[in-house]
């Protein structure tokens, strides 16, 4: 059964153009960050930055799912799969973080810091959700 939400047409009050310009300038933004953590050591020095860079990450594919892929229609399904993708994006970099820090940097596996890594991805794909409904209803 499809829950089909309240509008139906979802890129009513979406201009793609902005939201295109939207994904370039965070991805800029998350480049800049990325660049600026690694040189000053924000990463080590600011316990929560790695927080941060995981929210703007989800945020990021929020969006990017939206845009490469917009739905037909408002259905919880659609919520789903957003939230799906942003999961295993953000699963298969920790596994490459998994397997980075243990060949090479040789650190041992943090299942706290995984785990909230992957809350954060999650919670900053579900405000791109939260953010394009707003969008929309303007």
């Amino acid at each position: 059964m499809k829950i089909i939400l309240r509008y139906t047409n979802q890129m009513d009050n979406i201009d793609r153009k902005k939201l295109l310009k939207t994904l370039a300038y965070l991805i800029f933004i998350i480049f800049i960050l990325h660049f600026l953590a690694n040189k000053f050591y924000w990463y080590y020095s600011i316990w929560y930055f790695d927080m941060i860079m995981h929210f703007l990450g989800g945020f990021w594919l929020g969006l990017g799912v939206f845009y490469v892929f917009p739905p037909k229609e408002n259905s919880i399904n659609f919520i789903f799969k957003i939230l799906l993708l942003v999961l295993l994006v953000g699963v298969g970099w920790e596994v490459y973080e998994v397997l980075v820090n243990d060949v090479i940097a040789r650190n041992p596996f943090n299942f706290l810091d995984t785990l909230s890594d992957i809350f954060f991805d999650l919670s900053g794909g579900l405000c791109a959700i939260l953010y394009l409904w707003k969008r929309r209803l303007k």
